[in-house]
């Protein structure tokens, strides 16, 4: 490895090294290096013969501005949450259509509707399974590897860790190397980046080139907390009482994993009022049967594991409630015997004739022997194997029959090595950040690092993956649901891209595999759309599938749980009625009547004949009203100004979607009398509180206006 303190010296290596034409793989998300990925995109600016091709998922920006008004809520915000997050120049060209010939961008997975009819961002957008990325990045002749990593010390060692990103990676070196490809590993450090373990650690010999200066170190990107609003406390509540203790859990980023983390976090605090919240909205299992079998509502004594792709702040909330706390060991005779209760996490003397008798280690250990207990904090680390005998720190010497030496003297006192969590990557808000960089050591390796071919299928290590994920739960997004069960999740009929498929498919898949799994698909049942119309989520068709109708499960909306496994299209078309908004119920009928799926004399259950807005918004309300169900459940990054501000900017653009009632708000703003007094700390954060111009007199008026109609 070679270091260098500045990324154009780096870049000169990296051109020396593979020439001009370069096919480059960068992680999705945190992970990239934007430094080098700047310099490198700067070099293919201004150098046609440099052909430059860059495979990679989510790219992320600071936002950008455009209104006044925006501008002065932004701009301020946004200095302040990013800090000195380096914004990447490719991404600003591309946004703009402005990207060089010779500069190629490929992305398997965007920021939600980043790339909406953008004519660039729909041709080069690579549809792939989250776990199929590191062999179609190969298959693209891929011959850099760019990261950003961070340094840290393990037993003396000087080693390095991947930390938000060991996802694609690793598979992708292991192919490259398997293939003699000749290829380059380019890194720069980041201290500001959690230093991650499991198969996040790698040593110096894993990079070629690095760069290691501290003046370069930026914040890592982090998302502000959005709000969470009525109908996703909703999904929350009813996807909550399928969670069963002793389980397993995925779940994403965004308002409906916050909802879900919130609502299982008070089914662990005050159980009694969690009960009394479904029973206030009728979640029970006489109107969802499944809640029979599969559900539950106590607390969790014995916690859940989580195996998820992406590790998010949400997490971090159901670690600290003592909800995310079931330990598992990557060895499948340990695992096995913990969930068969033969032996526990603390343990005595004993458990060594538990293992000789299922055959994990023999009765005169050997060299293997000793390894995997040490590896398991069963013996002490100080217990070394050498010449047939066990040797202790003062040079002891112990036969090495299990019969014939004092336990005591070698035996540890808890198992060790293992994980509440493996996760592929992780994004959040800073808060997060500051969560896993402030973990001690010993609790910060609960949260283990994986590649996603060892998190988002099972092949190849299916008996491990069966004892670990029992009673698993994937919870997924989507954004529509056709009545034949099949889902829709990352582009829309017309073919525009939203997102990707990214690890969605693999975990639908996975939950059909293991026994006990269900797969979870959420969605609000609604929209309103840019006429003010309401349309429903859940559809007769629709053009773009993500999830196949054979690999249907549940679905939740904010009205309720409808159970799709094992069921004919008649009962499907059925349940996902049930759970539809009933302002679109009917014309759903009608549709599946038409096409021979429901029979003539259908009549809708009544009970879900009312699945209006206010049939559970008053409700929820009495709840708040005793400080339950906040906006932000897990915090956030603004002011309580800023929080006034943002609602009233809100209601305008909400109300700029229809040009009559907006200028009507703006004939009234500029007419109404408005006491400022009232509004002082919020029109000083705005720069409004003494306008100099005809310009800041009108957006005064205007956010006057929306401050006091909030």
């Amino acid at each position: 490895m070679t270091t260098y303190k500045t990324p154009k010296e780096a870049i000169d290596q990296l051109i020396v090294s593979v020439g001009k034409t370069i096919v480059l793989a960068a992680p999705l998300g945190a992970g990239k290096a934007n430094h080098l990925l700047n310099e490198l995109y700067q070099r293919a600016k201004t150098d046609a013969d440099i052909q430059l091709t860059i495979l990679t998922a989510l790219t992320l920006q600071i936002p950008s501005v455009s209104s006044f008004l925006e501008a002065q809520f932004l701009e301020p915000f946004l200095k302040r949450v990013f800090k000195n997050y380096p914004n990447l120049a490719f991404e600003k060209d591309r946004l703009c259509n402005q990207l060089p010939a010779n500069v190629n961008i490929v992305e398997f997975y965007y920021k939600a509707g980043q790339f909406t009819h953008h004519p660039y961002g729909q041709k080069h957008y690579l549809s792939s399974n989250y776990t199929h990325v590191a062999r179609d990045v190969f298959n693209r002749g891929v011959n850099v590897i760019c990261q950003q990593v961070c340094r840290g010390e393990i037993d003396g060692q000087e080693v390095f860790s991947l930390s938000s990103n060991p996802d694609t990676s690793i598979d992708l070196i292991n192919m490259l190397k398997a293939d003699s490809r000749a290829f380059v590993t380019i890194a720069q450090t980041n201290q500001d980046l959690p230093f991650m373990y499991g198969e996040s650690v790698v040593g110096r010999d894993y990079f070629d080139i690095l760069v290691d200066n501290r003046d370069l170190d930026y914040a890592m990107f982090a998302p502000p907390k959005m709000s969470v609003p009525d109908p996703d406390y909703m999904i929350g509540l009813h996807a909550s009482s399928l969670i069963k203790d002793d389980g397993e859990i995925q779940i994403g980023i965004g308002s409906l994993g916050d909802a879900l983390v919130y609502s299982l976090a008070l089914r662990q605090d005050n159980n009694d009022q969690y009960k009394e919240i479904l029973r206030a909205l009728e979640i029970n299992d006489t109107s969802f049967p499944v809640l029979d079998k599969e559900g539950a509502q106590t607390r969790f004594e014995k916690g859940l594991f989580a195996a998820t792709e992406m590790l998010v702040d949400s997490f971090a909330m159901l670690y600290q409630k003592g909800i995310l706390k079931k330990k598992v060991y990557d060895s499948v005779i340990l695992q096995r015997l913990l969930n068969q209760g033969l032996i526990e996490e603390k343990f005595d003397a004993s458990i060594f004739d538990t293992l000789l008798e299922h055959h994990a280690i023999s009765q005169h250990l050997s060299a293997s022997d000793v390894d995997f207990l040490k590896e398991f904090g069963i013996v002490k680390p100080n217990v070394q194997f050498v010449d047939g005998t066990l040797v202790l720190d003062d040079g002891l010497t112990l036969k090495t029959d299990i019969y014939q030496f004092d336990r005591s003297l070698v035996l540890g006192d808890k198992l060790r090595n293992g994980a509440v969590a493996h996760a592929g990557f992780f994004l959040g808000p800073r808060a997060f950040y500051d969560f896993l960089k402030e973990l001690p050591v010993a609790e910060r390796k609960l949260f283990r690092m994986k590649r996603i071919s060892q998190i988002n299928h099972l092949y190849g290590h299916e008996e491990i993956d069966y004892l670990q994920r029992i009673n698993g739960r994937f919870i997924n997004t989507c954004m529509k649901v056709s009545l034949n069960g099949a889902a829709c999740s990352d582009a829309l009929e017309d073919g525009n891209q939203i997102s990707g498929v990214g690890g969605q498919y693999n975990f639908v898949s996975m939950a059909h595999e293991l026994p006990g799994a269900r797969s979870i698909l959420q969605l609000r049942s609604c929209r309103v759309n840019a006429k003010g119309k309401v349309e429903s989520n859940i559809v007769f068709n629709y053009g773009n599938c993500t999830i196949p109708r054979h690999l249907r499960d549940i679905v939740i909306t904010e009205y309720g749980i409808a159970d799709l496994r094992s069921k004919t299209d008649q009962e499907v078309a059925a349940q996902l009625i049930q759970i539809a908004d009933s302002r679109c119920q009917s014309q759903l009928i009608k549709q599946a009547q038409a096409a021979n799926k429901l029979p003539s004399d259908f009549v809708l259950d009544a009970r879900f004949t009312q699945n209006l807005p206010e049939r559970y918004s008053s409700i929820l309300e009495q709840y708040k009203q005793k400080g339950l169900f906040p906006a932000f459940p897990q915090g956030h990054d603004f002011t309580d100004e800023e929080l006034r501000i943002g609602a009233a900017l809100k209601n305008l653009k909400a109300l700029s979607q229809s040009k009559i009632n907006f200028i009507k708000f703006v004939i009234t703003a500029m007419c109404a009398p408005h006491n400022k007094q009232h509004f002082v700390d919020e029109l000083s954060r705005m720069g409004l509180d003494e306008p100099v111009n005809l310009k800041q007199r009108f957006y005064q008026k205007l956010l006057l206006h929306a401050l006091c109609i909030d």
